[in-house]
């Protein structure tokens, strides 16, 4: 039933274009329901995969403000936000309130008149100026430093931040994707535990009938599963994807709304608008979850004081939803709404849809918590019946160029995609493929923990010092690394052959491998750990580098001439510390004429924290010889004095009160002598107990006048100092 066409007044600005409505034909017994695929899903889709990618690519705005203020995390942006601002404002406070004056020129200060107004007014409102400064500065500071917070790490990696927003991209998609299936494959469990129920055969009998009436003019085959929820005061229906709920006050409403409302909920039923806020409540799944626990609290707690605490603790989320969210989401929610009015008009119930909205019965109201958190927008009841009025309207008004008609209200889904789409997919997916398998090669090759170690051994074998510096995490700052470069390149240097990576385990940027390898004549192995880059190389790979640096020398090198590899060290008190690479080294001590040092190899494993060089010299055969030889000569010039007491000499003659004369020394033998060295060019000469020299002495004493001849033998020692002097040796005796 239609009302005879009215002319709206001039003053009333439409709200949706004047439209020329006309009913479907009963659809054909020729063209059976189908059949498969998901069971009482809307007809009109070639199959389910249209079906649900017609609903969740339609909502582009709901998607990305649901995208945005979940993984962009506007509800912490905007509490920091608020806290930032409130400390830079009570800063700004004091601190402009206080120091406001002395930001005056001292000439303005001064000024008659002016200067008095300037000064009144920094004092009355420089703090109050400086505090809404303070909060907008610390509010901005808050909220953006939230929003660049998760690409700080990549900011310098363009890549990197190109492939984390796509990673983002892909997984809000993939949520919202396993969501809508989630809601749409567990619908009839998840309407059965919010308290639906199947019809019961009068009620079903006092429906059906009218849902496949209202179906038959909408050209429908088919329709969804009838709930029954048990309410016997609001007359509600809310539509879902397979599934009409309605309420069993509907059942005392007239056949005429009835229809009407089942009209309007098989609108939404064939248009997938559930499958659309699915998606929208799946995308932004973290922040719909969020938000569910303040607004059960409302719900079921209805009390200003409930409302208030609520907000006190969850007012970042409410905020966000309510101003970010349902903005761009109510879009699409509204023009449902006026498009599921129709629905009405085309199987020719307007005029119930029109009572049941000017009583302002609530229908399509919120489905539970998250329905309301991102889906409860509906036009207001008034703008809803102007458009009802509008498009019941019969004959086709000035302006409109084509009658609305089933076809166009529901559109072609169309099919999956092209032929020409699928090729662009094709080409698309091939080139990705192709693209990630040679980075993955190239990751493989050159980026990976064992190439590290392949890298670094191998410039270990090529002797390249920097390059294998390159390899480590610590490249040897404030060591000497041109020195380091020298004993690479020197003779004698041995690097790791046979170098074979027999484990290797990795998790998360570290990873520890163990190596066996020849050094030497020996088969050693080690365990290396090794760290992820932070840095990409090309924007695009994370190489690997193993963990410490160098090897540091340990021993202190005090005496001059030491040498590795051919290359003479510092002493310790100069230059940086020495440091060395994994490999063997040959060490080489200096000579004198008393001593000379062995050559030693130095061992240095990779992953060792210090190195050991241990160079001793020893005493050259020819050189006891030469010291014995000039303890000879020295004591042959003690044998030569005519004193009882020689000076510096190892012997003397105790003759009491006589005076002796014509005194002689004879060496009968000379003592053994046992040097040892105190370093490289100097020695200690001493003689053992058992090898002491003896020494005669000879002459005449006078004794009351009488004279007599004496002889005497005693033993002797020598110690002393023997010293390098160029090829020859020279002893310096100790001092009695």
């Amino acid at each position: 039933m239609t009302e005879p066409p009215t002319v709206p007044p001039e003053n009333t600005p439409p709200t949706v274009p004047q439209l020329d409505v006309r009913a479907a034909q009963p659809p054909s017994a020729d063209n059976p329901p189908p059949t498969g695929g998901f069971a009482d899903r809307p007809p009109g889709y070639p199959s389910a995969l249209v079906w649900l990618r017609a609903g969740i690519l339609r909502d582009w705005r709901g998607v990305l403000g649901a995208f945005v203020a979940t993984w962009f995390y506007l509800p912490v942006a905007l509490l920091l936000a608020f806290w930032g601002g409130l400390t830079f404002g009570i800063v700004g406070l004091f601190a402009v309130g206080t120091g406001a004056d002395d930001q005056v020129p001292q000439a303005l200060r001064d000024a008659p008149l002016i200067g008095s107004l300037i000064e009144a007014f920094l004092t009355r409102s420089g703090g109050l100026l400086g505090g809404v400064a303070g909060f907008a500065i610390g509010f901005l500071v808050g909220f953006l430093g939230v929003l660049a917070l998760p690409w700080l790490g990549v900011a310098d990696e363009p890549f990197a931040l190109l492939t984390g927003m796509i990673g983002t991209v892909v997984a809000a998609a993939l949520i919202g994707v396993l969501y809508t299936l989630y809601r749409v494959l567990l619908e009839p469990r998840l309407l059965v535990v919010s308290g639906a129920r199947q019809p019961s055969r009068r009620e079903y009998a006092r429906l059906r009938p009218v849902l496949d009436d209202c179906a038959r003019r909408l050209g429908l085959p088919s329709v969804p599963r009838l709930l029954m929820e048990d309410d016997p005061v609001l007359s509600n229906a809310r539509t879902y994807a397979r599934h009409v709920v309605v309420t069993t006050a509907v059942l005392t409403e007239p056949d005429d709304e009835v229809a009407a409302l089942l009209s309007h909920e098989l609108v939404h039923w064939r248009t997938g608008d559930e499958i659309t806020s699915a998606f929208v409540r799946g995308v932004g799944l973290p922040l719909t979850l969020a938000h569910a626990l303040p607004t059960w609290l409302m719900r079921t707690f209805p009390h200003p004081g409930t409302n208030f605490v609520v907000f006190v603790f969850f007012w970042p989320v409410l905020l966000t939803m309510r101003y970010v969210v349902l903005p761009l989401h109510a879009r699409d929610v509204r023009a449902a709404e006026y498009r599921a009015d129709l629905g009405a008009v085309l199987t020719g119930h307007a005029d119930g849809l029109r009572r049941i909205l000017e009583r302002r019965l609530s229908f399509e109201t919120g489905r539970s918590g998250w329905d309301e958190a991102v889906c409860a927008t509906h036009p207001p009841h008034e703008l809803r019946l102007d458009a009802l009025e509008r498009a019941s309207l019969a004959g086709a008004p000035a302006g409109a160029t084509e009658p609305v008609t089933v076809d166009r209200l529901f559109n072609s889904a169309g099919t999956v995609g092209t032929r020409r789409g699928w090729l662009l997919v094709g080409a698309l997916t091939l080139v990705a493929c192709l693209g990630t398998s040679g980075l993955g090669v190239v990751q493989w090759a050159f980026f990976r923990p064992q190439a590290a170690i392949d890298g670094y051994f191998a410039a270990l074998a090529d002797r390249d010092s920097d390059a294998a510096l390159g390899y480590l995490t610590d490249q040897g700052s404030g060591a000497d690394t041109k020195l380091l470069a020298q004993l690479l390149r020197g003779k004698g240097y041995q690097p790791p052959t046979d170098v074979e990576i027999s484990s290797l385990e990795r998790e998360g940027d570290s990873a520890t491998a163990t190596v066996a390898y020849r050094l030497g004549d020996a088969r050693e192995s080690a365990t290396l750990t090794l760290r992820r880059e932070d840095e990409t190389t090309a924007g695009l790979f994370h190489g690997w580098r193993l963990s410490g640096g160098p090897t540091p020398l340990n021993a202190a090198i005090a005496d001059p001439g030491v040498r590795l590899n051919g290359v003479e060290l510092p002493v310790a008190t100069e230059g940086p510390p020495v440091v060395l690479l994994p490999g063997g080294y040959t060490a080489t001590g200096p000579s004198s004429a008393l001593s000379e040092t062995p050559s030693a190899t130095v061992l240095v494993g990779p992953g060792e924290t210090a190195a050991v060089l241990q160079l001793a010299p020893v005493l050259k055969p020819a050189a006891i010889e030469a010291v014995e030889a000039r303890v000879r000569a020295w004591l042959d010039e003690c044998a030569k004095q005519t004193s009882t007491n020689p000076p510096g000499c190892p012997f003397n003659y105790y003759s009491g009160s006589s005076s002796p004369q014509k005194v002689t020394w004879k060496i009968l033998e000379y003592p053994k002598l046992a040097v040892e060295l105190t370093g490289p060019s100097s020695a200690q000469v001493s003689t053992p107990t058992q090898t002491q020299g003896t020494v005669e002495v000879s002459g005449t004493t006078t004794y009351f006048g009488t004279s007599s001849p004496f002889k005497d033998e005693d033993a002797f020692t020598v110690a002393g100092v023997a010293t390098a002097d160029g090829d020859d040796v020279a002893f310096r005796p100790a001092t009695n």
